[in-house]
């Protein structure tokens, strides 16, 4: 055998045995990669809203991709804590998220005085999906029919804004808006965003803010008539609906974001694959065109920019929860 024959055999066998030598750590690598079984998407609200039809869209496309059932599991009560807390304490690898938004994550902290868990603290910010317009909606049948005709009236008589409840950002968003307008239209909480728009429908309230994917249905039926959107622009899907900027209130303007978050301790590698796979979900199509028509406008950053995005919003919210006085055991 030639020395040129034995060196390439000589590497043959030095390759073989370092395959063989890697090989009993490439099954485990292989096992831990993420998703291994079937991932569950926490909603702390009721079904219907848009965190729920968010989550929705979008695991229904993660199923797809991770070829793993995702599940939607709707956990309501005590403003979103009961199922904040559920995801705080499950285990920290990702088959666990939080479908979360602004009003909850961002907000809760400065309302209730006592919370079991930290929103910032207990959390990972995994991923944004998409900004959701909130809209002012009056009755169609009863209501004035532009922002300038509602300030109009709420100067000439008592009138009533309802909310999902002290202290969100429904009840937050009203309280703004007597601020920016100069009005005082006085609160009505009620447990949820539900009884709220079917006491509207029902002439026993004047007005909600609401969000947009919320009322998309009641808008097309002619159940409730928008008044204005709280985006700085119009909603895409939506178009004939006016920015409260452009109805003469000038210092409202309000876009909630929505996201996935998972427990504190999540490994970075899984929180940025996740991360990757929403925003190809996304992207898709599909998904485009569901958010877009629920009114929705997709909203991708890293992981990072949204850690920092909630550390900003937690400090801008705790403001407007000390100027509207609420607090809550």
């Amino acid at each position: 055998m030639s020395a040129t024959a034995r060196l390439t055999r000589r590497r043959q066998l030095l390759a073989a045995t370092a395959a063989a030598a890697f090989a009993p750590l490439a099954a485990p690598a292989r096992a831990q990669t993420f998703p291994s079984r079937g991932v569950k998407i926490i909603v702390p609200q009721t079904p219907g809203g848009a965190s729920d039809t968010l989550a929705r869209i979008v695991g229904q496309r993660l199923a797809e991709l991770w070829k793993q059932p995702v599940v939607i599991e709707n956990r309501p009560g005590a403003g979103g804590n009961i199922g904040m807390e559920a995801v705080a304490r499950s285990p920290a690898d990702g088959h666990t998220l939080l479908m979360s938004y602004v009003g909850t994550h961002a907000i809760n902290g400065a309302l209730y005085r006592n919370l079991p868990f930290d929103p910032e603290r207990d959390f990972a910010a995994v991923a944004t999906i998409a900004t959701v317009p909130f809209v002012m909606a009056v009755n169609a049948k009863t209501g004035p029919r532009s922002v300038a005709e509602f300030t109009a009236q709420a100067r000439a008589r008592r009138m009533t804004f309802g909310s999902a409840g002290n202290g969100s950002v429904n009840h937050l968003l009203g309280e703004m808006f007597n601020a920016a307008a100069g009005v005082r239209v006085d609160h009505v909480p009620y447990r949820g965003a539900a009884p709220a728009l079917n006491d509207l429908i029902g002439g026993q309230i004047d007005v909600v803010f609401t969000s947009l994917p919320s009322v998309a249905g009641f808008i097309a039926n002619g159940s409730i008539r928008p008044l204005a959107v709280t985006s700085p622009k119009r909603s895409p899907a939506f178009r004939d609906i006016p920015t409260i900027t452009e109805s003469g209130i000038s210092g409202f303007e309000v876009t909630p974001w929505f996201g996935l978050f998972a427990p504190a301790g999540t490994p970075a590698a899984v929180v940025r694959q996740i991360n990757a796979d929403v925003a190809e979900a996304t992207r898709t199509p599909e998904v485009a065109e569901k958010v877009a028509k629920a009114g929705a406008d997709a909203y991708l950053i890293a992981p990072e920019e949204f850690t920092a995005l909630l550390r900003a919003d937690i400090a801008k919210w705790a403001k407007v929860v000390r100027d509207a006085g609420a607090k809550l055991d």
